[in-house]
């Protein structure tokens, strides 16, 4: 099933091709992730590009397997560079994967560019958002208390 399927505006084509632009397919990954743990709290940060197929998947890889090990986990995307459709559906993927394990997933200080793919997509109203890592955290332990 999924959580999201619309067809790309005009808006997010323009943001998708801009975030593409100049950008070479390549098939080794160009971004990376620091996974450390805030009390019972995951914290994800990703840097670099999050784009082509491969290249999304193995990025997000890790945290799927992890997600057992934390009921919350926060998705820093502060440095994250570029991102394109295939980025987007992975985000799209965790979430789903979130909620099926009975996680809770919330995406915290998302770069200028991926904040304009989450809300010309309408992925904005989808995902929760926050404005810092620590404004995540704290939404996350109010949750549980």
């Amino acid at each position: 099933t999924t959580l999201f399927r619309s067809p790309l505006t005009h808006a997010s084509e323009e943001v998708l091709a801009r975030s593409s632009s100049n950008c070479k397919k390549e098939s080794k990954l160009t971004s990376n992730v620091e996974i450390v743990m805030h009390d019972e709290v995951m914290v994800v940060k990703c840097r670099g590009r999050v784009v082509y197929r491969d290249e999304a998947a193995a990025l997000f890889s890790e945290v799927v397997r992890l997600l057992p090990k934390s009921e919350q986990f926060v998705l820093d995307l502060s440095e994250v560079e570029m991102m394109d459709g295939a980025g987007l559906g992975e985000l799209v993927v965790l979430l789903n994967r979130a909620k099926a394990s009975g996680s809770a997933m919330k995406i915290a200080s998302p770069s200028k560019l991926v904040s304009e793919l989450l809300e010309v997509t309408n992925l904005s109203s989808v995902f929760e958002i926050c404005p810092s890592v620590e404004d995540a955290v704290n939404s996350c332990r109010c949750e549980v208390a």
